[in-house]
């Protein structure tokens, strides 16, 4: 029998799995209680409806409601594939909601970002964002290294947003190269899985690109990725156009020849073990999606963070 709808309100565990109507009901993630209170949350997922940053296609700002609407179809899974259990039984796991940004003032959006997520953190309360745009992780990433010192990162991409330039810009395309030039992310202990456009230097970072994780069995893939970045502090940020464009094309700067869903979980999957002490997915564009089959990775992949951090050493 399905639970009352609404359980977005009604809920009285923050753990635990409700079979809700996946058509009907307040579009929290995954049925979460949406509150503010984190004194008994381990997980908070905080949408960040910012896409100021694109170079391309605009509309990512629509994101975290699509991730949300679909991951209902999600909710009532007693267990996750692949993993064998539920982290809405293991885990209290809140919806924040979405970060509150002037898009008035863009220059100003950074901070914004950086202080709603330090804020978060400085409750012991792990965070799971939703972009947004990629820009969203470098205000992430600087509210996460404040917390947790020089951070490894594990990049899913098409593209490596590593692009140098003289001056610091609110774009999409550069603020990795940014983080590690200030000290956020070390390149030498850092992944970028799945890209497939080119740039001159790698910057430092080890690159696993699309040809060569087509070629490489998932497991093996991990197993080199975890050695890279070892019991480091880990944050994953996952950009929905690492995914091919038959898998997702509801995004801003798709990109032929990506990893199909299946890869990204499996890699996903195998990667259990590492000290994941953030996480976020980005660049989820409904309005170019195709039967929200984009929207449905995305929340599939923010279900198997969860999982990963899960099953995290504690």
């Amino acid at each position: 029998m399905s639970s009352p709808p609404d359980q977005a309100m009604l809920r009285e565990s923050l753990k635990g799995v409700t079979e809700e109507v996946t058509y009907g009901g307040i579009l929290s993630f995954m049925r979460r209680r949406y509150t503010r209170d984190l004194a008994d949350a381990d997980v908070a997922v905080l949408g960040i409806p910012f896409d100021l940053a694109t170079t391309a296609r605009p509309g990512s700002r629509f994101g975290p409601r699509g991730v949300r609407e679909a991951s209902a179809s999600l909710a009532w899974e007693r267990k996750a594939v692949g993993w064998g259990f539920s982290p809405l039984e293991t885990l209290a796991i809140v919806d924040y909601g979405d970060c509150d940004f002037d898009a008035g003032n863009p220059a100003g959006v950074p901070d914004e970002i950086y202080e709603c997520a330090r804020q978060v953190l400085a409750t012991d309360t792990v965070l799971l964002s939703i972009g947004g745009d990629h820009f969203v992780s470098y205000p992430l990433l600087r509210a996460h290294a404040e917390k947790y010192g020089e951070l490894s990162l594990i990049h899913f991409d098409a593209h490596s947003d590593t692009w140098a330039e003289d001056s610091q810009r609110i774009d999409h395309g550069t603020m990795f190269y940014h983080a590690a030039q200030q000290g956020l992310i070390s390149p030498a202990h850092s992944a970028q899985i799945g890209l497939r456009t080119h740039n001159d230097s790698d910057h430092g970072f080890n690159i696993f690109d699309a040809p060569t994780v087509h070629d490489m069995k998932p497991a093996d893939l991990a197993a080199q990725v975890k050695g890279i970045v070892g019991d480091r502090p880990c944050y994953l940020t996952f950009d929905i156009d690492c995914l091919d464009p038959s898998f997702a094309p509801g995004t801003g700067t798709p990109v032929v020849g990506g990893l199909s869903t299946h890869q990204a979980m499996q890699i996903l999957q195998h990667l259990k073990g590492i000290n994941l002490v953030g996480m976020d997915v980005v660049e989820v564009a409904p309005q170019y999606d195709v039967g929200a089959i984009t929207s449905l990775a995305a929340a599939t992949i923010a279900l198997q963070q969860l999982c990963l951090f899960a099953s995290a050493p504690q």
